[in-house]
């Protein structure tokens, strides 16, 4: 695990580095929804803290496509894997 944290820490804080391994744990082929307070619940993060991260994600992680979807009682992001 200490690999994984090495080879990103350059890019990505220690939350982004956990909401990378939570969307890689998760996600299944095709299009993906997660709202921001179930990510919280799982990773341990504030509400507040995965959007702020999300909205960081979804500029720079190439790994994924991250896209705001909604904001009904709590933002969902449609997550997908850019196709090679």
């Amino acid at each position: 695990e200490t690999m994984i944290l090495t080879k990103f820490s350059n890019n990505y804080n220690e939350r982004q580095i956990c909401l990378i391994d939570y969307l890689k744990s998760q996600m299944k082929p095709g299009s993906n929804f997660f709202k921001s307070k179930y990510i919280a619940k799982d990773t341990g993060l504030s509400s507040k803290e995965v959007g702020t991260n999300m909205a960081i994600l979804s500029e720079i992680c190439p790994e994924f496509k991250i896209e705001r979807y909604s904001y009904s009682n709590s933002t969902t992001w449609l997550v997908t894997t850019p196709q090679v």
